[in-house]
């Protein structure tokens, strides 16, 4: 049972990144292998949504950073075999491009196999890899798998790399890229698995993360402590909790006081936590949910002629058919609809925020500039108010970036515009010193 998600979501909160920046994808990426790599992303593509699966990773990744376990593998053995394994005649049967390997090649792949067989081996009956209990399922698995008559050869080869005769490297190439070539890919699948766990097992020691703790989805819950955005150097920790009494929360503050940040804060951590992955917060548990979409940079659909205003409108449409089905979500808006004038915004955020409240088994996050629109919502009970403040030093406008309770109605767009002299370049001209 996979997230459901999408690309605007998974732009919002610039999971793979840009050319400009480092994407979330980076921040966990340790893997050694371009298999682990590409498993890697295949997960932050696919966040889970069972609660079983998403515990058990994450009590997996947990228990291999407690461990300190380091990756047993010479990286160019994997090069090696990936590319022998891939340039096969088997190959040419799925119509991929198949390269005839030379003498040299084949004993080299032969022997990488070998080699990460017996590695593989002397590693899964370690004591540390026994210990750690969430592993069992997928140890026991390569422990079947490396027991069976296809890995028996190998494992009575010497492991310290003896040069082996021309009749078996050919026994040996036959039985790896053709008999049994289904096993060997398996045993590289597990692998490749192992290499994302102790990635990801780095980024939360390094960065000294939290495993939340995933919940049910009937409890409608996300209680989360200290959340911060990991990118950030210096950051401002938040506490946000939400559930069926609080599913929506309203959102004020001024231009600059950090609401688009602890958005992304917010539902990155959340995000994140459905891949069973540790998060950038002090404490984390929620309620699994059947999807999250976050709306924060909606482009302009200019291949049919939308406005931005449009665009939210359709935007808007996906979620209450989505939420149509009663399955649990968390969507969060941005300034929603910013696109249009203020009295048609007002409007429509109130109807559509209090729509989104009814849905109890849900949870939603709106962003506005419309403190009025707030004060009208005050009668829903179930919906919470948190605000931004921004403190004024003479003229200058602070910021804390810190969540405090209430609405507020900061404005300070024209002292930044008077700040920064906008006005009196436009009267005087630029100055030339």
């Amino acid at each position: 049972m996979y997230l459901q998600t999408d690309e605007q979501t998974i732009d919002d909160l610039g999971i793979f990144g840009k050319r400009n920046g480092t994407g979330i994808y980076d921040i966990y990426n340790h893997a050694h292998t371009r298999g682990g790599e590409a498993l890697l992303e295949k997960m932050f593509r696919s966040p889970l949504s069972d609660k079983a699966a998403i515990n058990q990773r994450s009590n997996i990744i947990r228990q291999f950073a407690q461990a300190g376990l380091h990756f047993p593998y010479d990286v160019s053995l994997f090069d090696v075999t990936e590319k022998y394994l891939v340039n096969s005649d088997a190959d040419s049967k799925h119509q991929r491009q198949s390269v005839q390997l030379n003498e040299k090649e084949i004993q080299n792949g032969v022997s990488a196999v070998i080699s990460l067989i017996h590695l593989t081996k002397d590693f899964i009956e370690k004591n540390e890899a026994r210990n750690i209990i969430d592993y069992a399922t997928e140890r026991e698995t390569i422990v079947k798998l490396l027991a069976s008559p296809a890995f028996e050869p190998a494992l009575k080869e010497s492991p310290k790399g003896n040069k082996l005769s021309y009749s078996a490297v050919t026994a040996f190439d036959a039985l790896f890229r053709v008999t049994e070539r289904t096993k060997v890919e398996n045993l590289l699948k597990h692998l490749y698995y192992l290499d994302v766990y102790m990635s990801v097992a780095k980024t939360a020691t390094a960065r000294q993360f939290v495993f939340p703790k995933a919940l049910s989805k009937e409890q409608s819950a996300l209680n989360i402590k200290g959340v911060y955005h990991p990118s950030l150097k210096t950051p401002v920790k938040n506490n946000i909790a939400m559930g069926e009494q609080q599913n929506v929360i309203f959102l004020t503050g001024a231009n600059m006081a950090g609401k688009s940040t602890f958005l992304r804060s917010l539902s990155t951590a959340l995000y994140v936590a459905h891949m069973g992955f540790p998060v950038a917060a002090d404490a984390m548990e929620f309620s699994v949910m059947d999807g999250l979409y976050t709306t924060v940079n909606l482009p302009d659909n200019l291949g049919i002629g939308a406005s931005h205003f449009y665009a939210e409108v359709l935007r808007v449409k996906k979620m209450a058919t989505e939420l149509s089905t009663g399955k649990c979500f968390f969507i969060l808006f941005d300034e929603l609809f910013r696109g249009t004038n203020v009295k048609d915004a007002h409007e429509a955020t109130v109807a559509v925020t209090k729509g989104f409240a009814s849905k109890k088994n849900s949870l939603f996050i709106i962003s506005s500039h419309i403190v009025e629109a707030g004060e009208e919502l005050e009668q829903k009970n179930n919906i919470g108010f948190l605000f931004l403040p921004t403190r004024m030093n003479g003229h200058t406008p602070e910021y804390t970036y810190t969540l405090e309770k209430g609405i507020t109605d900061d404005r300070h767009g024209m002292i930044i515009i008077r700040n920064e002299g906008i006005l009196e370049t436009l009267k005087n001209g630029k100055k030339t010193r």
